[in-house]
């Protein structure tokens, strides 16, 4: 029997290289984001206070790249099998880890609950099993053992993955099948809800930093994120025509950056000054800078190596982060740490999970997705 490579569909077209390495930049956003968490009082103190935003951008990524290789392929050369089996090969391996190293780090401080409750090994195992499934947990279950409302309580980020996982679902099931007009209206109407839940200010800050909780409005504002910014990847995915770009790595890195970097907008008073902001970032910058970004070409050796490592180690280095964070936020209190105390600490956890996502993907990630496609796309 034949057997089709992980790789075989994307093979046979050009590889946007430059989206790969801006996808590996907003994932060193995003540790910074979190670790500045750590010593941030509220949401308008944060530092690198927008670096949440990294999702969105990862979801119009996600979008865009995916309607580029399957879009056409639908029919004899892709069922829905095929389609959901290649996305749990993509993205489901690195989950185990990642949920092994929430329970060390859940262990290291103790088995206990924000407030200092503790909480039995039972309940650390039930998460985990939770976590390895990619089932979430409503707040207040036994399986919420940090006590925060978290989805996922031995690794907070892995809502986002939850949320790709029905993005994907709904792309194999429906928005495939829609015209681009059609596709057009959809995402108009879901970045005017986005737009509305944002200025209405649902989140309680006038940001979008929701969707990691069931509680409150968290579940439909990050429904709103992931399906308005996944839609409008996959609309640009058809209706992009690159136009030439000297250096848009380096520009779209830089925007990057600068727009998850830059302070809280105004001083709280007024919620709808931040939430325009993330909006025009999410509806009309992120879309640009992607669209600049797949137009690019690498041009030199140097800038290719960059890319492709950055792309690389880019999901490994998101889903396994926020364990290290946890520790952080732990000793920060205990300690009543500032910034200023720990920032050793906090380069050693940024260049400990570079290398960290980089030995994974080596060792466990890129060899357990070779085996499991042997073993499931058999023709």
């Amino acid at each position: 029997m034949s057997k089709i490579s992980s790789s075989a569909f994307a093979d046979t077209k050009p590889h946007y290289a430059l989206l790969d390495g801006l996808r590996g930049v907003a994932a060193l956003i995003v540790i910074w984001y979190h670790v500045f968490e750590a010593f941030a009082a509220s949401p308008v103190e944060q530092r690198v206070n927008h670096g949440f935003l990294a999702v969105d951008f990862f979801f119009i990524l996600s979008g865009f790249v995916i309607g580029y290789a399957y879009d056409d392929r639908w029919g004899t050369r892709l069922t829905l099998k095929d389609f959901f089996r290649r996305r749990l090969i993509r993205l489901h391996p690195m989950v185990v880890p990642a949920c092994v190293l929430g329970v060390i780090s859940f262990c290291i401080q103790g088995c206990e609950t924000w407030e200092g409750t503790r909480v039995a090994f039972s309940c650390v195992m039930l998460a985990a099993l939770m976590q390895m499934l990619m089932l979430p947990v409503w707040p207040g279950a036994a399986a919420e053992v940090r006590g925060a409302g978290e989805m996922y309580p031995l690794n907070g980020p892995s809502w986002s993955l939850f949320f790709e996982y029905i993005g994907n679902v709904l792309y194999a099931l429906w928005l495939r099948r829609l015209s681009t007009r059609a596709l057009g209206c959809f995402v108009a109407l879901a970045g005017a809800g986005l737009a509305a839940f944002a200025l209405g200010n649902l989140s309680g800050f006038g940001n979008l930093g929701v969707g990691w909780t069931f509680a409150g409005d968290n579940f439909p504002g990050g429904m709103l994120r992931m399906t308005f910014s996944f839609s409008a990847g996959l609309l640009l995915s058809r209706v992009f025509r690159p136009r030439a770009v000297r250096g848009a790595f380096w520009i779209c890195s830089l925007v990057l950056v600068v727009l998850l970097a830059l302070p809280y907008m105004g001083d709280g008073s007024r919620p709808w000054v931040n939430a325009l902001y993330e909006v025009v970032c999410v509806v009309v910058v992120f879309p640009l800078l992607v669209w600049l970004a797949a137009s690019g070409r690498t041009t030199d050796v140097r800038s290719a190596a960059v890319c492709k490592f950055l792309g690389d180690i880019s999901y490994p280095l998101y889903i396994i982060h926020y364990p290290s964070i946890y520790l952080l936020f732990v000793a920060s209190r205990k300690y009543e740490m500032t910034f200023a105390d720990a920032w050793p600490y906090a380069l050693l956890i940024f260049a400990g999970n570079i290398l960290l996502a980089r030995v994974l993907l080596k060792i466990y990630d890129e060899p357990v997705r070779r085996w499991l496609t042997r073993v499931w796309m058999k023709r």
